[in-house]
């Protein structure tokens, strides 16, 4: 459609509306609509089901403005027309009746429901359909309300009545009858919960039903009883996953997905191990049959079509961007940054433009879910399967074996290993295939395996791999391009500075995207570039990279308006950029800095014109605001000390303060990032305003809020670090919150690392104020930094660990040994910090003598015994000796004044 029909079409749709709105002002509007619908059998069908259903949209608008007469016309006039003979006209009136009944008008229209039950006993079939159709739409919208004591609890009456229906002569009639009684499942009605038993026996007894409807609604039911009432079907389970294997067969896809949620959902279940193991051999050829791409998606995703780069994108094909605020976190021994509360699920994204859930999606989705409960048992049942269809001459059939492998890379990947050295290279074979839905589909397969490459020399398989994903960056096919980018995402993620020698030849191929991507990928270039940026860091900081990469991410960010959503991504990736350029970044900042400011700016005063008068103004987008927090804080992390004129010069600080106490937890989220980061980068500008931001650093210590806790906490740290024995006034506002969110049970794993990391940096400027409470938090401070990577956060918390010790030893003793754990985590400690260390491990030996000291080291665990006795000199264990615990003997000495200070 052409710029000018889109303008037309728009002039027409609001030309209607209006005139809709003008005869609202009428109240006997309504009463026409009501009567065209139900009386006017003159009339075609559709215009009559248009005017029930202008009507509807009426009701949802202004029903509390209907005159009471209006309404008690249309309502009995539904009631009395529901077994109308057209489908479409009984249809029409029972979305009618559920948005009625949806207003309110439940409690209200207290006939409704008895009679809408009265008229399924009626011979005539029309009339018992459409009373069904009602009711099911009524159990859809209103479940919660119909199983409360608002409503005298109609289930009672309604599920026993809904139950006889099962054995009804016609399917549709079992089919709603099912469809009802399935909405309270999930909610565990307790009038079904009453009847469960006849409600499965009803179920088994359809099992066989010839109507694909009923057979779908029975997958449903058992799914959703397999979830909350497993204790049910677990007799029958021989027979129910018999069932279910020849529903996930079915030659009706509706009812085939449906039977196949039975096996993601079993997996969730602690029998599912013992209750599947014998059927593996029936289900796996199963699951991967359903993984193939049926005609009707080839079709949809235009599976003939290999070139398209040159097609723009339409607007509806690319999903809504939201971001996601930056969190603190620190780096662990094993590499890894945050554990993964927030993992984004990538098991659909060979086909995500088919944004429907179908069988292969559910078919892969549980065969991976499988692979994670069985392991490497999956695989005797799998691998003769999978040589077939990797090497098939059918790309469909190949397509499939690639994404199975692709599946089980996470559950099966040690029995894998002996095969990949052979698989891996095929793969890559693969991303050169004349189909592009082989192509994209093997880019993806091969990210799952990123993490062995890496592993292995580079010439091995990361080279090739690297070489033949930057060709796929630049594929002909936009489906692929878009595979490749992510997939190189995760293997810049994987490889991190491994990559550094091929910069050059990465930067090229991402920068030739940028002139060849039509908009949706460039979406997801930004990524690829961003992540790139976070793997490699400083490296990136080259004058011939800069030169590269800089130029054309500003020509983008310069074309974008501030209300462009495409600035989310851009944002984000310049935030990385940033990060990593470092001093590398100062040619480019201050238009970036200064746009950043300009967009909190610009938010702000729009959320405050709403706040005054939400019927003038729209509430604006703040997402645009959390971006630009965000990118202020790459800019101050990548710049440190160079920020300071850019801060002195702008309102940042005044900005900021009204962004802490924003009601939306993303925007505080990032406000206290960007304040811990401008406490590092240049404190004079912040502190000012330390006696303002500490009261609300301190209200938003809630762990309710885990992200926004876990960044206030990291920002106090920083504080603590710049503020010294200034902090002094500020202890009692924020400790106590402290000390509780580190005892807390299910408190993630981030969140107590930056507790622990900020109680250290405390008692290390304020040690009298903090010692005191040494008692209550020191275990889990312990336990918390054990496995965190030697750095200056660590290096700074342990030393505040140590002066408190020294200032109140006593609350040390009865956890002492996780004290020695944690010492002994330290990889290389600076030397001065290594002295503290060992004049508190000496100190407690002292005290308690070289003989007793002896004794109970004995036992102590070999690892810990090594590293203490290599690093410190001394090695310890916690043993009884005459009756007497050495921690408390040690107590002892502290509680009656004998012990000296370490």
């Amino acid at each position: 459609m052409s710029e000018g029909s889109c303008d037309t079409e728009d002039w027409r749709n609001d030309a209607e509306n209006s005139k809709l709105e003008q005869l609202n002002q009428f109240p006997d509007f309504n009463n026409y609509l009501i009567f065209v619908l139900t009386s006017l059998k003159s009339e075609d069908e559709p215009t009559r089901s248009l005017s029930g259903l202008i009507l509807k949209n009426n009701v949802k608008a202004h029903y509390q403005n209907f005159p009471p007469a209006v309404a008690d016309f249309i309502k009995r006039e539904c009631l009395n027309n529901i077994g109308d003979p057209s489908p479409l006209i009984r249809a029409t009136i029972g979305i009618l009746i559920t948005t009625i009944a949806s207003k309110g008008e439940l409690q209200t229209w207290p006939e409704l429901l008895p009679q809408l039950c009265n008229l399924l006993n009626s011979e005539d079939y029309n009339t018992c359909e459409g009373s069904f159709g009602a009711l099911q739409k009524i159990c859809e919208d209103s479940s919660e309300l119909l199983d409360s004591d608002a409503l005298n609890r109609p289930l009672n009456i309604m599920i026993p009545k809904f139950l006889q229906f099962f054995k009804h002569c016609s399917p549709k009639i079992r089919s709603h009858a099912i469809a009802c009684v399935n909405q309270f499942i999930i909610g565990r009605a307790q009038a079904l919960m009453d009847n469960i038993d006849t409600f499965i026996e009803s179920l088994f007894a359809l099992a066989g039903d010839e109507d694909c409807e009923v057979r779908k609604n029975v997958c449903r039911a058992l799914v959703m009883l397999l979830e909350v009432r497993i204790d049910r079907l677990i007799p029958h389970m021989h027979s129910i996953i018999q069932y279910m294997l020849q529903r996930t067969q079915d030659a009706d896809e509706n009812v085939s997905l449906e039977a196949c949620e039975f096996w993601l959902t079993l997996a969730e279940q602690p029998i599912c191990k013992e209750a599947l193991s014998g059927h593996l051999v029936q289900l796996i050829p199963i699951l991967v049959n359903g993984m193939k791409y049926s005609e009707i998606d080839i079709i949809l995703l235009k599976g003939d079509v290999e070139e398209d780069d040159n097609v723009p994108d339409s607007e509806q094909d690319i999903k809504p961007r939201f971001h996601k605020s930056r969190t603190v976190t620190l780096q662990h021994e094993g590499g890894e940054g945050e554990e993964g509360e927030d993992i984004d699920d990538d098991e659909d994204d060979d086909d995500d433009t088919l944004s429907d859930w179908n069988l292969r999606k559910c078919s892969a989705a549980a065969l991976d879910v499988l692979a994670n409960v069985f392991r490497d048992d999956l695989l005797p049942h799998l691998l003769p399967l999978l040589k077939g269809l990797l090497f098939h001459p059918d790309w469909v059939i190949k397509e499939s074996g690639i994404l199975v492998l692709g599946a089980i890379a996470e559950g099966c990947m040690q029995g894998m290993v002996q095969y990949l050295p052979e698989l891996i290279p095929h793969l890559i074979q693969c991303l050169c295939d004349k189909k592009a839905l082989v192509r994209s589909i093997a880019c993806w397969t091969l990210s799952r395996y990123a993490h062995w490459v890496v592993s292995q020399p580079p010439d091995a398989h990361l080279k090739p791999l690297m070489t033949e994903l930057l060709k796929r960056i630049l594929d002909g096919n936009k489906r692929v391009q878009e595979a490749a980018c992510s997939a190189f995402a995760t293997l810049e993620e994987e490889a991190c500075t491994e990559l550094v020698p091929y910069l050059s030849f990465i930067l090229d191929t991402l920068v030739f995207a940028f002139g060849k991507y039509q908009h949706k990928n460039l979406l997801i270039l930004y990524d690829a570039i961003g992540t790139l940026a976070d793997s490699v860091g400083h490296h990136l900081n080259q004058p011939e990279y800069i030169q590269k990469l800089m130029p054309p991410l500003i020509q983008k960010w310069n074309e974008l308006k501030d209300e462009d959503k495409d600035l989310f991504p851009l944002l984000e990736c310049l935030s990385s950029v940033a990060t990593a350029l470092q001093s590398g970044f100062l040619p480019y900042c201050e238009p970036v800095y200064q746009r950043c400011v300009t967009l909190v700016q610009k938010t702000l005063a729009q959320a405050m014109m709403y706040s005054q008068q939400p019927d003038q103004y729209e509430a604006p987008d703040k997402d645009f605001m959390i971006v630009a927090l965000d990118l202020l804080s790459g800019l101050a992390e990548g710049l440190g000390g160079h920020v300071d004129q850019l801060v002195a010069r702008s309102n940042i600080m005044t900005l900021l303060f009204q962004c802490m106490q924003d009601t939306m937890p993303e925007v505080r989220q990032s406000s206290f990032a960007l304040l811990g980061d401008l406490t590092k980068a240049c404190f004079p500008h912040v502190k000012p305003c330390i006696a303002e931001f500490m009261p609300i650093l301190g209200t938003n210590l809630n762990p309710e809020f885990i992200s926004v806790c876990n960044n206030a906490t990291w920002a106090i740290g920083e504080i603590c670090m710049q503020m010294g024995v200034e902090m002094q006034p500020y202890v009692a506002l924020v400790l106590p919150h402290l000390v509780e969110i580190i005892n807390r049970p299910n408190t993630p794993k981030t969140l107590l690392e930056n507790t622990a990391i900020t109680i250290g940096r405390l008692g290390y400027v304020c040690p009298q104020e903090v010692a005191p409470m040494l008692q209550q938090f020191i275990r889990p401070w312990c336990t918390s930094l054990r496995n965190i990577r030697d750095n200056e956060e660590k290096d700074s918390a342990f030393r505040g660990i140590c002066v408190m010790i020294g200032v109140n030893p006593g609350g040390v003793v009865q956890d002492f040994i996780f004290f020695c754990d944690a010492v002994a985590s330290w990889v290389s400690p600076k030397d001065d910090l290594r002295d503290m260390f060992y004049k508190i491990l000496h100190g407690f030996k002292d005290q308690v003598g070289e003989e007793n000291w002896q004794q109970f080291s004995e036992q102590f665990p070999p690892i810990l015994k090594e590293r203490l006795s290599a690093c410190y000199g001394v090695s310890l264990v916690c043993r009884i000796i005459d009756g007497c615990c050495l921690c408390c003997l040690f107590l002892h000495k502290v509680n009656h004044g004998i012990l000296k200070s370490f």
